[in-house]
């Protein structure tokens, strides 16, 4: 569901999610799961507005002057307290991105235009969660508290998890996967009729499929 949040995220977030943390394991009991919804909503809300943020300091240099660090394991780190916060954390990230890709030999503008690509497609695949992804996610962490080799598919990640164990594949004969917004052929898988047919290779792109 799309939910409209209060709060700037980081810390506030966390402690407006505290009231359901004793209650999951009843909630999964009952069925009464929209908890988790609501989380993931925002979840992908506050990720919306960082990605968006990142984007946005794309257009101006960063000082490379400046003597500061980046630290990478926020593990142990306190949550931002505030937007301004949450916006000098990501600062730093985006700084640290684009410096990454300079000493690779990149200019400023070939490494901005590179990460603004980079972050537009991990914008767009937040749009690509399904509610039966987030179903799975939830079941598969309830899972793991109480056994680490019991797992939860959804529908689509069942299919392919069935054709991995059977060894046998139902179409083309031939692996996909987004390359740049692209279907994109990985590898044809031997004696299928992609292979047999020997037009399709490794690398090409799926721009459309045709019938008859």
């Amino acid at each position: 569901p799309t939910v409209k949040l209060p709060g700037s995220g980081g810390a506030a977030d966390i402690a407006a999610m505290q009231k359901w943390r004793v209650d999951f394991d009843g909630m999964i009991h009952t069925g009464q799961l929209d908890p988790a919804f609501m989380i993931f909503a925002r979840l992908q809300q506050r990720n919306r507005e960082r990605i968006q943020y990142a984007i946005s300091l794309l257009s101006t240099e960063p000082d490379w002057k400046l003597d500061e660090s980046y630290v990478f394991d926020r593990d142990q780190a306190p949550w931002p307290r505030d937007t301004a916060e949450l916006n000098d954390l990501w600062r730093q990230r985006v700084k640290n991105d684009a410096l990454s890709l300079l000493l690779t030999g990149k200019t400023w503008p070939e490494a901005a235009e590179t990460l603004r690509t980079r972050y537009q497609r991990v914008l767009q695949r937040v749009g690509q969660v399904s509610a039966d992804d987030v179903f799975e996610s939830l079941m598969n962490s309830y899972a793991a508290v109480y056994d680490p080799h019991s797992n939860y598919f959804a529908p689509r990640n069942a299919e392919e998890y069935r054709i991995q164990m059977s060894l046998s594949y139902e179409g083309i004969g031939a692996s996909l996967q987004l390359v740049d917004d692209y279907v994109t052929i990985s590898s044809l898988l031997d004696g299928g009729p992609a292979a047999a047919g020997g037009v399709l290779k490794p690398n090409d792109r799926i721009m459309a499929v045709g019938q008859g």
